[in-house]
């Protein structure tokens, strides 16, 4: 009786161990399996600075949850002020400098067209006197050599008893007007002369001017290019002194509080880790012998160690186009002959339907169904 117990207990074990075996083969064949599986987070973010400074605020604690745009922590802003005031007076003296610089110049060439106006109209005035004075003179002087002769003509007449002095006198009156008539014009002529050379001089001053007005419209755009170059530096100071407060990108929580305040830190050097604790993923090693039936859109079955083997529904999102070994820091080099295959592994992501529970680096079983 006892043997055939024995024999009964030995039989239902095999059977069990059978349908075991049956089930892990069957179910190993059906699906991919791997252990080799994290939770990670599509959002962890170190926060940095942009500028170098003195941290004298750290306003969060690790695991602190925290909001996007809220105030993490500060950089003294003191020095970047003071640069920025002292822009600022820079700036003051460029405007009122460039300013005086325009109405000058302004002045100047309402001056020079008032200037360069009269000029001309004198000079062409003046041209036109002279040249008609220059007639005048020359058709009189040519009336005063026939007069000249008229008189040395009368003259020997009147000695000659022919003519009645009256006459001469007459003759000798006439030339002697006209003589006077001819040293007025010539006084004339001189002085309108001397106000071409002045009104030539004027335009030539004016002229001076107008090489002034370019030297100024040089110096305008050189202080002009000096402004532009310091309000843009001082729109850069508004920025860094921006950048001495850092804000939360998003919604999440303090992973990490790298270190305590007051500090002196470099620009980059990490402040805070932050995470989204819901934007949550499994990414997965699997070999390449089990790659066989797996693509995007296979039903995962997750099992994380940490919730006490509950099984989590999940999607296969994507797959590495490259194995994992392909990026690392010491790759295969197989130019000597040498060469020992290894077994690679591809990356896979899988969304995640459910995330309660789930913390960033908790490590998990997939069981990916094969299609």
């Amino acid at each position: 009786m006892g043997r055939r117990v024995g024999t009964l207990i030995i039989l239902v074990l095999v059977v069990l161990f059978a349908y075991g075996g049956y089930r892990y083969f069957s179910f190993r064949s059906a699906n991919a399996v791997s252990e080799a599986a994290f939770i990670k987070s599509d959002r962890l973010a170190n926060l940095t600075f942009k500028v170098d400074g003195k941290v004298t605020e750290m306003l969060k604690k690790e695991n602190e949850p925290v909001k996007e745009g809220e105030l993490l922590a500060v950089i003294d802003p003191t020095d970047l002020k003071v640069a920025k005031e002292e822009l600022l007076h820079i700036i003051e003296s460029l405007v009122k400098s460039t300013d005086a610089m325009e109405l000058k110049k302004r002045r100047l060439k309402e001056s020079l067209a008032l200037e360069t106006s009269i000029a001309g109209s004198d000079n062409e005035s003046v041209t036109m006197k002279l040249k008609s004075l220059g007639f005048r003179i020359k058709a009189a002087e040519t009336k005063l050599e026939k007069l000249d002769k008229d008189t040395l003509r009368y003259e020997k007449m009147l000695r000659k008893r022919l003519i009645a002095s009256s006459d001469f006198e007459s003759v000798r009156t006439e030339r002697d007007s006209l003589s006077d008539e001819i040293e007025g014009m010539r006084r004339e002529y001189d002085a309108l002369k001397a106000a071409e050379k002045a009104s030539r001089e004027r335009y030539r001053l004016a002229m001076v001017q107008q090489r002034t007005i370019e030297e100024l419209q040089k110096g305008i755009e050189a202080k002009r290019e000096e402004l532009k170059s310091r309000r843009e530096a001082l729109s850069d100071i508004e920025n860094k002194i921006g950048y001495t407060r850092l804000y939360a990108p998003f919604d999440g929580v303090i992973a990490k509080r790298y270190f305590e305040a007051p500090l002196v830190v470099e620009k980059g050097t990490p402040v805070y880790a932050l995470i989204d604790p819901s934007a949550l993923y499994c990414e997965v090693l699997l070999s390449e012998k089990k790659m066989r039936g797996v693509k995007p859109g296979n039903p995962v079955t997750i099992t994380v160690d940490a919730l006490e083997g509950r099984e989590i529904s999940g999607k296969v999102e994507s797959i590495a186009p490259v194995s994992a070994s392909t990026f690392s820091l010491v790759p295969r080099d197989i130019a000597s002959g040498e060469f020992t295959k290894l077994d690679q592994r591809f990356k896979i992501r899988i969304s995640i339907e459910e995330t309660e529970g789930l913390r960033s680096g908790m490590s998990a079983s997939v069981a990916i169904e094969r299609r």
